[in-house]
């Protein structure tokens, strides 16, 4: 098993009874703290997997933190070869912190970075110009803050057609819709089967038995991985679900929130009716050494760092 690393050059892995504080800090930041936040409450209320975070050892003067997950999948499966950030918004340049860091992370090897705030992409690919590319895939954070689901809609939503009912995935499910989810070649299918175990994950199932279309609750606290076979859409499924989770999730405590692509029209239509609305960009990247053909396996654990620009 690989070593975690108490400290690096300049962050410090995080204790446990440091966590409610670091949320209490992240909730003033909401809703661009949003993604970091919630993977912060379901850490330690349903401990999905077992995450690293990690602050500046000068937090929070200057508030830089990582999240290592250690569950996406990355060419060599490593714990430090894959990770997200967040800082606010007005203390950007303090993201040389992350890219002067040549302990946690080796900047020689392909990095993996999970969905992270467009803004802060953004700093870390202008600072990591000069040491390599990035290949970005960018997303759109709807988020529902209103304290109340719009009325208006429950009404016309809340009735199932009578060759339909409702509940609750088991593990058995977990194959299926980890073969459908479109990021499949990120997440291990053990992923799944703790999501279901953990978090609110609901079908739709036909009077056959069959599962028609499905959504989970994901260990950062959105809703993702809606999915509805062909043969089983415009029925108006993925509304019902997408409905009922938001209610159970804000029953649970956690800010409904979830990420489509900018091209997914539909997605946003849906959303917009149960009062979600658009508030900033989140990007996935890749990030590779100038020096690295793209299909250069990746790294992690140490041995360099990105040239630094703009006087840090």
């Amino acid at each position: 098993m690989e070593e975690v690393l108490l400290e690096g050059k300049n962050f410090k892995l995080v204790t446990e009874s440091e966590l409610p504080e670091i949320i209490d800090f992240l909730g003033d930041h909401l809703p661009d703290s949003i993604k970091f936040h919630q993977t912060l409450k379901t850490y330690l209320k349903d401990r999905v997997w077992e995450f690293h975070f990690y602050v500046t050892k000068t937090w929070p003067e200057q508030a830089v933190i990582l999240h290592f997950p250690g569950m996406t999948r990355t060419p060599n499966g490593k714990l430090y070869e894959s990770f997200s950030v967040f800082c606010p918004s007005d203390q950007l340049d303090n993201i040389y912190l992350l890219t002067d860091e040549d302990v946690l992370i080796d900047w020689t090897r392909p990095i993996y970075l999970n969905f992270t705030h467009a803004k802060i992409m953004e700093k870390l690919e202008e600072m990591y110009a000069r040491t390599g590319t990035m290949e970005k895939l960018t997303g759109e954070v709807y988020c529902q803050l209103d304290e109340e689901i719009r009325t208006e809609e429950d009404e016309s939503t809340t009735v199932f057609a009578e060759d339909a009912e409702m509940m609750q995935l088991s593990a058995e499910h977990a194959p299926m819709i980890h073969d459908l989810y479109p990021a499949n070649h990120m997440e291990c299918v053990e992923v799944f089967e703790k999501l279901i175990e953990k978090l609110p994950c609901f079908g739709v199932f036909s009077a056959d038995g069959d599962l028609a279309a499905w959504m989970v609750q994901s260990y950062y606290g959105a809703m993702f991985s809606m999915q509805t076979r062909p043969e089983y859409r415009r029925k108006g499924y993925g509304l019902m679900l997408a409905k009922y989770l938001t209610k159970l999730v804000k029953q649970r405590g956690y800010m409904p929130f979830v990420v489509i692509r900018p091209e997914n029209d539909a997605s946003k239509g849906l959303y917009a009716k149960l009062g979600f609305k658009k508030y900033f960009e989140t990007v996935r990247a890749i990030l590779r050494p100038h020096e690295m053909s793209g299909d250069a396996q990746g790294g992690g654990g140490g041995g360099g760092k990105v040239t630094k620009q703009n006087g840090h």
